[in-house]
């Protein structure tokens, strides 16, 4: 059984993500698990996702989200910020999410540098110099 889908087109916090992640070197988006994700060839950025409460199987939507892989060196500055949270199922492999509707104005310039610094650590090292170079 498909997920259901799990986002709206137009979503102005989804658009500029698109914008900004299609930007990058052989960047492309799919919908998996009902939400829009970004590969090159692999996952670098997520819209939208969940965390787990304290209670089997439920959790918290955060539909109005990006979901990016972080450095370790990184990690415990982000999760002091009331804004990111841990996903659910991608967390433990590295990434967190950042809630748009944490803030009264989305700092698009950290959300570039986020996804460019999820790109960095998942993508292909050609792409990551095409990157560099151009």
């Amino acid at each position: 059984m498909p997920h259901p889908i799990m986002f709206r087109d137009d979503d102005l916090g989804l658009a500029r993500v698109r914008e900004i992640a299609l930007g990058f070197p052989e960047a492309f988006e799919k919908i998996s698990w009902g939400r829009p994700v970004f590969c090159a060839p692999k996952i670098f950025a997520m819209y939208g996702g969940s965390a787990k409460t304290g209670v089997k199987g439920q959790y918290v939507q955060y539909p109005h989200s990006i979901l990016v892989k972080v450095d370790e060196s990184d990690r415990r500055a982000l999760e002091q910020d009331t804004r990111f949270f841990y996903p659910a199922y991608m967390g433990p492999s590295g990434w967190l999410g950042l809630d748009f509707t944490a803030t009264d104005k989305i700092d698009w310039t950290e959300v570039r540098e986020l996804i460019d610094a999820s790109f960095r650590l998942v993508a292909p090292k050609k792409l990551i110099k095409r990157l560099d170079v151009g």
